[in-house]
């Protein structure tokens, strides 16, 4: 690897630059949550901690805001609509009947929804007699979870009915109807809809009791957005629910709960520990976790001061918080099998049994595991495994490719795995299922990604959005059933795939649709909870196909060997992947700019435009909010009249949370801010620029994946040295087509993370969901 002409050369396929010995990194990317509008921001790292943009996707099971002390943190609005659409996909978990809801006003409905949540808790606390087995003996919310997925699955329900999804309720499920045309396309989707308004006597109501309370009265309006119409009533009632408001913080809850109730709370109010139980678990959904071990949670409640963490989980249990799950045998089984290892005086030792976890999770996130499970399998079994396509597969264009479609054929799911030169074998895939007449589409994390796959499928309408699919508004739309009109659907971009995402579209298909996953294992994991492409993966519960097609050129042979865990010094005489040492984090935005305005144009003819620049963090000397300052004023000054603004900017829209959008700003006025995303015209609300849309020149590396460059950028100050991983470099040296700078100040870090730093292990249920379904043509 070279240094460009005119920039300082650095050493080939090294890490030894001048440096200092690198401090804490500072606030790198972090779990899409809002802190409280009065807190500061504090360090972190995109692996360790730290705030993130609104919408950044989670780390592999790491980034979790976890500053040293603990102490309020990160930016106040970032990440607020990640948040808020996270409580409102709780709480739409939680409230009733759906049918009944939707012909009442909105407040008739949040009444009835708070009645019946008191009426479940009330019947759990009569009911529930202890932990449960997952699967078993289940009462109050827990039943509730089994009864719906077990509709689901009979067909008497559809998974739509329980999420949120943009589409309508689909009839009870039937098979797909023969290809016989193309079905009428629904009319597009509106955008969604905004949080649901308060009354302003209610947001009266919330201000004046956050004024008692101490908190800010800025927090009014997340408040009734989480809580409803009764915010006021309920805060007041139990002062830590402020704990549900995306960005409060437990010490916050506290202070707020002492100006409340003053001597008549205390550490081990049950109402205190309860909230503190769904906190630590709505914190954990941040990090990718669906679920966590009961012994974390006693632990995390015991730093928070609870003397009694068993009986603060037993009582956020009887209340309906979490619910508890078992991997292994009955626990009254258990205690029976110990009772009659005492009383055997044989003198004979019995084989002690296997310990059993114990796990809490939420019911959203149980639900949407327990769903996808059933969807999945559902596919696996319903497809016609006998389909023919031997001549496809003898036409395909690489062995890789002919090895898909045959699995394809003979299986109705299907993992397949590869880097970025392995999307030409799905696009195969596609090509030649349309070509037996069948309805075939694949589906992309990114609009970028669309357009990839659809120039390697050579149709344009082969490939749409996830995102667009799911909402209608791109597609084939739904048949008189209400599942997709489609007979295979290729999802590219599957480790971008979270669980709940991943349910809706499982739900989604019609009996006998095939469903191929495809994705590169080794990039950076989903911004939801969930892992679903690696439990796939590592339950074997279907055909896996891994591709022998590896990436090209200097910055293939680079990014495969990140991907085994080497650092490789590979030869680049096209200046393909070019190091550029630096001492310290002033040098390292120099040194960037530099780059993306003046060498990489020159030396590649590649325009600033077509240059994306990655960093590990937001905050920090190097950070994303430091350098978009400083290639905005080197590339496009202005006053940033609109809300920071100016037309030209180059920008991030997240229009919901783990998406984000590259675009550019075109104008602004009354109606909002008006930008250009991938060719179409976007409007912004006023209210939501500063929560939704980001300078875009310098971005993090989950803002990136999915997507390429001509150019990519990749900034390695010293301060982001404990943000690295083999899956952050993987990800973030793999964004560039044709050329890649390397701005590194972490002198040994980085081969160190590449061998040594995996990705952090996210703790869910699925995979052993889809270990113990029943798949008898599943490949082993």
């Amino acid at each position: 690897m070279t240094a460009l002409p005119g920039e300082t050369p650095g050493t080939v396929g090294t890490d030894t630059p001048q440096g200092v010995e690198p401090p804490a990194a500072t606030d790198a990317e972090g779990p899409a949550h809002a802190e409280a509008p009065d807190t500061e921001e504090s360090g972190g790292s995109e692996e360790s901690g730290g705030a993130r943009e609104p919408g950044e996707p989670a780390a592999d099971g790491s980034e979790v805001d976890t500053p040293a002390d603990d102490a309020p943190a990160g930016d106040a609005t970032d990440g607020a609509e990640a948040g808020e659409a996270s409580a409102g996909d709780a709480s739409a978990g939680a409230e009733g009947d759906a049918a009944a809801a939707a012909v009442l006003s909105e407040a008739q409905a949040e009444l009835a929804a708070q009645r019946e949540l008191r009426e479940r808790i009330a019947k759990r606390k009569a009911e529930k007699d202890g932990p449960v087995a997952a699967g078993g003996k289940l009462s109050g919310t827990a039943a509730d979870l089994l009864a719906a997925v077990r509709a689901v699955e009979s067909g008497e329900k559809a998974g739509t009915e329980f999420f949120d999804s943009p589409a309508a309720a689909p009839a009870p499920r039937r098979p797909a109807p023969a290809p016989t045309g193309q079905p009428p396309r629904p009319a597009p989707a509106t955008a969604a809809p905004a949080d649901r308004a308060a009354s302003p006597e209610a947001m009266d109501a919330v201000r004046a009791v956050l004024t008692e309370g101490g908190a800010p009265e800025a927090l009014a309006h997340p408040a009734t957005g989480t809580l409803g119409e009764q915010a006021a009533e309920l805060l007041r009632a139990d002062p830590w629910q402020l704990l549900a408001v995306p960005g409060v913080r437990p010490e916050q809850a506290d202070g707020f709960a002492r100006a409340l109730l003053g001597a008549a709370c205390g550490p081990d109010d049950g109402r205190r520990t309860s909230a503190l139980v769904g906190w630590l678990l709505e914190r954990a959904a941040l990090q990718g976790h669906t679920a966590l071990d009961a012994e974390a949670v006693r632990a995390a409640l015991a730093e928070r001061a609870v003397s009694d963490p068993e009986e603060a989980v037993r009582n956020a249990v009887e209340e309906g918080v979490v619910l508890v799950f078992q991997e292994g045998a009955d626990p009254t089984e258990l205690d029976a099998s110990d009772e009659d290892q005492e009383g055997d005086d044989t003198g004979e030792t019995a084989e002690a049994p296997e310990p059993v976890q114990v796990l809490l999770g939420l019911d959203r996130y149980a639900l949407a595991e327990e769903s996808l499970a059933d969807g999945l399998a559902r596919l696996m079994n319903a497809c016609e495994k006998g389909a023919d396509w031997a001549e496809a597969a003898a036409a395909a264009p690489s062995p890789s490719a002919a090895e898909l479609i045959r699995t394809a054929a003979a299986a109705g799911l299907v993992a397949h795995s590869g880097g970025e030169a392995a999307r030409a074998e799905p696009a195969a895939l596609i090509a030649a299922a349309r070509g037996l007449g069948l309805r075939a589409l694949g589906a992309t994390h990114s609009e970028d990604g669309r357009r990839r796959l659809a120039d390697a499928a050579g149709a344009p309408d082969a490939a749409v959005t996830l995102a667009g699919l799911l909402s209608g508004t791109e597609g084939p739309g739904r048949d008189e059933d209400g599942a997709l009109a489609l007979d295979l659907l290729v999802v590219l971009d599957a480790p971008q795939l979270d669980v709940e995402g991943a349910a809706v579209l499982a739900e989604a298909l019609a009996d006998g649709a095939r469903l191929v996953l495809s994705g590169d294992p080794g990039v950076l994991g989903s911004a939801g909870a969930g892992r679903v492409f690696a439990d796939v993966l590592a339950a074997r519960a279907c055909p896996q196909v891994v591709s022998r097609t590896p990436d090209p050129g200097p910055i293939g042979e680079l990014v495969s060997g990140i991907g085994i865990g080497e650092l490789l010094q590979v030869e680049a005489p096209g200046k393909e992947v070019v190091i550029v040492p630096v001492r310290d984090a002033g040098e390292a935005v120099h040194r960037t700019v530099q780059l993306v305005a003046d060498s990489v144009p020159r030396a590649f003819s590649i325009p600033a435009t077509d240059t994306q620049v990655i960093t590990v963090g937001h905050g920090g000397a190097a950070g994303t909010r430091v350098l978009n300052e400083a290639l905005k004023q080197r590339l496009n000054p202005g006053p940033g009249r609109f809300g920071g603004f100016d037309p030209g900017d180059r920008v991030i829209h997240v229009p919901a949370p783990g998406r984000a959008v590259p675009g550019v700003v075109r104008s602004a006025d009354a109606e909002g801010l008006h930008l250009e995303c991938a060719g179409v015209p976007v409007v912004v609300p006023q209210e939501r620029v500063e929560s939704a849309v980001r300078h875009g020149w310098a971005l993090s590396a989950h803002q990136a994946a999915g997507m390429r460059w001509p150019a990519a950028v990749v900034v390695l100050p010293g301060d982001a040295a404990a943000g690295l991983s083999r899956p952050w470099v993987y990800t973030a040296f793999g964004r560039g087509e044709l050329h890649l700078s390397v701005v590194h100040g972490v002198d040994q870090t980085l081969p160190h993370a590449v061998a040594q730093v995996p990705a952090q292990e996210r703790t869910t249920r699925l995979r052993a969901l889809l270990e113990a379904l029943p798949t008898p043509d599943a490949a082993s």
